[in-house]
């Protein structure tokens, strides 16, 4: 049965009582004195808990732990400075049901907790290793009175034990309580064991860390004397000094190395200081891996040009199908190079979606140039010290990225590629971005200083190569140093070329087969095209490919007598599955309240069916499809331009009076931002309004101003490739973007009707049914 039994508290600021403890405490709260009178008054018991903040003078029952001890007032001493100093021996736990503050004294209710009991069988054990451990934390850390420790030698109980060693050791309060907190027995002294045996540890390291800082003291008089023992024993056994040795080679090295007189001259000061150091000591190590950095540079070391036009063009065709203006002004760069040398060429940024062949291009690059190729990827790094390295002074330390690659190339004039430069971070250890400025100008990398080596490195024969899927990642002024070279996505007949010259005779080589062993039918590749894939690269492709090669390569295995597996358009389901795309993306022809819209993404482009409802209301409108607020703008624009129109359209006004809208684009997880979306908005909100149905086998992309004017957008390829591989036959552009239908293909556009309208009634007539 629960006991429950009242008492004056008195809230401790610094200690912890426990059950069986006899300890002076000193009181100067008012209410604690008061609570000392009343005790002594009464039955001579109070109740102590630890206070959670010391600093607090009016503790509330949400200041205190709940948990605490009920104490009996041995002794009480007044002090002339109004404190008393009281002596009390703990006698119960209890916990702390309610509290009462009576104005001059705190009253608690506490239900009594018992003393459980510990299995005889394992009671003999924990007191063992309890006081054992005690005993051993006492005569390490000489900080335990012989006569406490005689004191707990005397105590048979296990919980009595438990409590009385918690009370000596040099433990935080919130440690204690958590100790006085535990109720089983047994959980509370293995508590006490594992705090007793890390204290014990933490003495021990301390033992250690003293000693090694007293040997210390005398560590360079020893280096000195076994320096001169070593030295002695090797003139007797006739061996060379390793050392001198060395330092003779690292002198050869330096006198013979290709450097400027700057560089010879840090090289000559940090071997001068290198002679005079101990070789066993710290700083004579950091030197030598100094040293070492800057001869394994390539000084003066420089690759010979092929600027052969012709040749380079055969590589670029070879390794990569399509890309025609990428190939045209790489071209170009190598055309300027041979007649000028020493130019100060761009830096040039490929930017496209992902698996379109940028990272290749700038291998072909350096194959065609005859130019040693290294690569770094800069996705995730936020250090700037990763470009420019660290302080030779720190622990570990590096040079930058950049000077390693330059290393790893053996070459001044490598062809550099930054891939994922638009994936750069920043955080508290600095901009990498910006410390890119410095590399990437052509007006500063000559003088390039990496943080590690502290002489100037030239950079500017390196032909520097970015990559990107966006420019809206770049920083302006990073974006400022480059010149932009789109590398959009493929057609379908690109596709199909990429497979079978490069992709299928690839994957057949790496599996060890060959084109008599897995046939696959032209059939084939286009349905992996059609049915599998949906992006604007190849890189999904050439997955779908090797998992076709893979399924033929088992049943080859499976069977020994089968001399082929022939892939073609009727059995490609039995080797991929069902199809995951459909090659008509548009689910009808005709649709009220819908219309087909283009878009951009950084992986390329996409259709997007913008949807409207109507309901009644009061005039609302209702956006979801996680828009941007770009787009957001645009559907309200999209509405005023929607009334505008509403008398040529027979709009009853009570239309948009009494009925909400609720523009939806999906898909609702995908986040959408920019103007482009505008006519496809107005023709879907115009189309539910006046009940009149919408071809949406016709896409759209265009921005719309408040008086129906269509605007020019961006990303024109991408968007009408993808309109292309959706199987659209009409696209409607602005007619200011007439001057970007040089860019697409001209089997595309021999496929596609395009329209090019400059108002929103243009396009309302040839969607409008």
């Amino acid at each position: 049965m629960e006991r429950i039994e009242q008492y004056p508290l008195i809230p401790l600021r610094d200690m912890v009582v426990f059950p069986y403890m006899i300890t002076p405490v000193f009181v100067g709260r008012d209410k604690s004195v008061n609570a000392i009178e009343l005790a002594e008054r009464t039955n001579g018991h109070v109740f102590f808990v630890l206070q959670k903040d010391e600093e607090v003078n009016d503790p509330t029952f949400d200041d205190i732990y709940t948990t605490g001890v009920s104490a009996k007032i041995l002794q009480v001493l007044k002090l002339p400075d109004g404190t008393v100093k009281l002596l009390m021996e703990g006698v119960r736990r209890g916990r702390i049901l309610s509290m009462a503050d009576e104005g001059d004294c705190l009253f608690v209710n506490v239900s009594e907790l018992e003393e459980g009991d510990v299995d005889r069988s394992e009671e003999p054990v924990l007191f063992k290793m309890l006081a054992e451990s005690f005993r051993n934390y006492s005569e390490l850390s000489k900080k335990i009175n012989e006569n406490v420790l005689g004191t707990v030698n005397q105590i048979d109980d296990l919980n009595r034990l438990a409590y009385s060693i918690s009370s000596y050791m040099p433990v935080k309060n919130t440690e204690q309580q958590g100790i006085l907190e535990t109720d089983n027995p047994k959980e509370r002294a293995e508590k006490v064991i594992e705090m007793v045996q890390t204290y014990t540890e933490l003495v021990k390291m301390d033992n250690r860390i003293r000693q090694k800082v007293k040997n210390q003291m005398s560590k360079a008089q020893k280096e000195y004397y076994l320096g001169e023992q070593v030295k002695a024993i090797n003139e007797e056994l006739g061996k060379d000094d390793d050392f001198k040795a060395d330092l003779d080679e690292l002198d050869e090295k330096i006198k013979a190395a290709k450097f400027g007189d700057t560089v010879k001259e840090k090289a000559a000061k940090e071997y001068k200081k290198l002679k005079l150091m101990s070789p066993m000591s710290a700083e004579a190590t950091v030197v030598r891996n100094y040293l070492d950095w800057v001869l394994s540079m390539p000084w003066g070391s420089y690759t010979e040009d092929k600027l052969e036009l012709k040749n380079a063009e055969d590589i670029l065709n070879r390794d990569h199908f399509g890309l025609e203006k990428p190939k045209e002004r790489i071209l170009e760069y190598l055309a300027v190079k041979k007649l000028a040398p020493d130019i100060k060429g761009a830096i040039l940024c490929f930017t496209g979606p992902p698996g379109v062949g940028k990272t290749s291009l700038a291998r072909s690059i350096a194959e065609a140039m005859g130019r040693e190729f290294v690569r770094m990827s800069l996705g995730g790094v936020r250090d700037e010290a990763e470009i420019r390295g660290h302080r030779k002074t720190y622990i570990g330390s590096l040079p930058g990225k950049i000077i390693q690659s330059i290393k790893k190339a053996k070459s001044m004039n490598p062809v550099f590629l930054l891939d994922e430069i638009d994936k750069l971070g920043a955080d508290f250890r600095g901009d990498p971005s910006s410390a890119l400025l410095e590399v990437l100008d052509p007006e500063q990398n000559s003088t390039f200083v990496d943080h590690y080596l502290e002489v100037e490195f030239d950079l500017s024969k390196v032909m520097f190569i970015t990559t990107a899927n966006s420019l809206d990642g770049i920083p302006r002024p990073l974006l400022d140093r480059m010149e932009v070279i789109p590398v959009t996505g493929y057609t379908e007949k690109e596709k199909f070329g990429i497979a079978t010259r490069f992709l299928i005779p690839k994957q057949l080589k790496e599996h060890k087969l060959d084109n008599e062993r897995v046939k696959i039918a032209d059939s084939a590749v286009y349905g992996i095209i059609r049915g599998y894939t949906k992006e604007a690269g190849v890189r999904n492709l050439e997955r779908e490919i090797a998992s076709v090669i893979r399924k033929s390569a088992k049943k080859i295995v499976e069977n020994p007598d089968l001399k082929s597996v022939k892939i073609n358009d009727k059995n490609l389901e039995k080797f991929l599955g069902k199809l995951k795309f459909r090659f008509e993306a548009i689910p009808s022809a005709v649709e009220t309240g819908v219309a087909t819209g283009l878009a951009w993404t950084p992986y390329g482009g996409d259709i997007l069916q913008i949807e409207v409802a109507i309901y009644r209301g009061n005039g609302k409108m209702q956006l979801t499809g996680k828009l941007g607020d770009v787009m957001k703008e645009s559907a309200h624009t999209a509405l005023t331009v929607a009334k505008s129109c509403a008398t040529r359209l027979q709009i009853p006004a009570k239309r948009f009076t009494d009925f909400d809208l609720h523009v939806h684009v999906p898909e609702g997880a995908v986040p959408k931002d920019g103007p482009s979306a505008g006519i496809t908005m107005t023709t879907a909100i115009l189309s539910a309004l006046a009940e009149r149905q919408v071809r949406c086998d016709i896409a759209m992309t265009g921005e719309i101003t408040l008086r129906g004017r269509v605007l020019a957008i961006g990303g024109v390829k991408e968007k009408v490739l993808a309109a292309h591989r959706a199987g659209v036959k009409e696209v409607i552009l602005p007619k200011a973007n007439d001057k970007d239908l040089t860019d697409i293909p001209a089997d595309v556009k021999s496929m596609l009707r395009i329209h090019l309208v400059e108002h929103i009634d243009q396009v309302l007539d040839i969607v409008l049914i």
